[in-house]
């Protein structure tokens, strides 16, 4: 008998517990596993779309600033360039999914007021400074997203080890303990009825005689 389980009903009840408890994990696990796979393809996408603007962008600033270069002359870039401030302050704060800490970037967006005087620029100067500026925000955000990802992977990983371990393991042990105590007990249960069967019959006979 698996793990030698003594045969007796009292061990029956508590293989039969034992074994819903492991079904129920699965099941629990299994639908844990289903949610955060979903966000992960959903962040998947998203990662994919903030990828392409990000690409866009940067490409739309890239061309406005080589038309800039043109119309205003490097070294005036330059100059404007290492008057621009510091980089704002950003706070990453959490949220749950499914037991799962995922990153949420915080951050006041600007606008688009730009810092420097627009005397000094020409429009595609302006319009490489603003994509500039949108860029950050999409990376902030596809930051986010890409730690989100990995996070979940490490999580559904882990859901499924787990869930592997109940559904290949522990279920079926239990199965195959609650199995043959049941069978034991049935025998045994048979044996005693033919037993008493028996002495009924012998009493019945001795009756029967006198």
């Amino acid at each position: 008998m698996a793990n030698k389980v003594v045969p007796t009903k009292a061990n029956l009840i508590a293989a039969k517990s034992s074994l819903n408890l492991a079904q129920k994990g699965y099941n629990l696990l299994d639908k844990k596993r289903t949610v955060l796979i979903k966000e992960m393809m959903d962040l998947n996408k998203k990662a994919q779309d903030l990828q392409n603007k990000i690409e866009e962008s940067f490409r739309a600033a890239y061309e406005s600033l080589e038309n800039a270069i043109v119309t205003m002359g490097a070294e005036e870039i330059y100059s404007i360039a290492r008057t621009s401030k510091p980089e704002p302050d950003y706070e990453i704060i959490s949220k749950s999914v499914m037991g799962v800490e995922i990153p949420q970037v915080h951050y006041e967006e600007k606008g688009k007021n730009l810092e420097y005087s627009f005397h000094r620029t020409t429009t595609a100067f302006d319009d490489a400074s603003l994509n500039m500026e949108n860029i950050r925000y999409l990376i902030y955000e596809l930051a986010q997203v890409e730690t989100s990802v990995f996070r979940l992977a490490q999580e559904i990983k882990k859901t499924q080890k787990r869930a592997n371990g109940l559904e290949k393991i522990q279920i079926p042990k239990y199965e195959e303990i609650v199995k043959e105590i049941d069978e034991i007990l049935s025998e045994k249960e048979r044996e005693d009825f033919f037993r008493l069967k028996k002495v009924k019959d012998k009493k019945q006979k001795k009756v029967i005689k006198s």
